[in-house]
């Protein structure tokens, strides 16, 4: 039976994490997208160590769906190279993973560009 599977990113500010996510949704490319405000991230960027600003994303998703939806994100992303991490889930309760399935089920579609 195919899992849920957990997605990882993060983004400039909580406004664009909210819409692309709510494009990712609308093409059920994800059930869910959980976005958290307020994150001080320090990393090395080509060559640099750089300190931000910027907004996590957690995706809610199905297995089947990883290729599509870090296609559609990285299409979306304003950044040049986004963190995409999957996390596959070990266990779910049977209603969430319910509604995970129901939500992207059907074929995937790019979400639209605008």
């Amino acid at each position: 039976m195919e899992r849920a599977l957990l997605v990882y990113t993060t983004f400039p500010d909580a406004e664009t994490a909210l819409a692309v996510g709510e494009e990712l949704v609308r093409a059920r490319l994800a059930a869910c997208v959980n976005v958290l405000p307020g994150m001080a991230s320090v990393y090395a960027w080509k060559g640099a160590v750089e300190r931000g600003n910027e907004a996590v994303a957690i995706i809610k998703t199905r297995e089947g769906r990883a290729t599509a939806l870090a296609g559609a994100l990285k299409a979306r992303h304003p950044y040049e190279t986004p963190i995409i991490l999957h996390l596959p889930v070990a266990e779910a309760d049977p209603d969430t993973m319910a509604w995970i399935m129901e939500e992207t089920r059907g074929e995937a579609q790019a979400p639209a560009t605008g």
